[in-house]
């Protein structure tokens, strides 16, 4: 999958260097992800220590909190807390852009 679900301006971004296929704006207190996820991508349990929210523009996301998965469609946004515990899967091609709060 590649970026072309953003417009140029998104995908003219610094290049984000990690697992997954984003663009990537930071600021101050937020790093921004526009990211895309190949069908069938699985990410293993992790947490961070950010404060994350997010929308699916495209696709779908399951992601698994505490055991129970929940889907995300485009529009829907969701929340995961610092350093809670999760993990995620995309059955479709999926895009979404990622909020990372930077918490102080």
């Amino acid at each position: 999958m590649n970026q072309f679900h953003f417009p140029e301006k998104i995908r003219s971004l610094p290049i984000f260097q990690g697992r997954f296929d984003a663009n990537k704006l930071t600021t101050e207190d937020v790093d921004i992800y526009f990211a895309s996820y190949p069908e069938k991508t699985v990410i293993e349990p992790h947490q961070h220590d950010t404060d994350n929210y997010g929308v699916v523009t495209q696709g779908e996301l399951i992601l698994i909190i505490d055991g129970e998965e929940k889907y995300f469609y485009p529009g829907d946004w969701y929340h995961v807390e610092p350093n809670h515990v999760h993990a995620a899967r995309f059955e479709k091609d999926t895009s979404e852009i990622e909020f990372w709060f930077k918490e102080e």
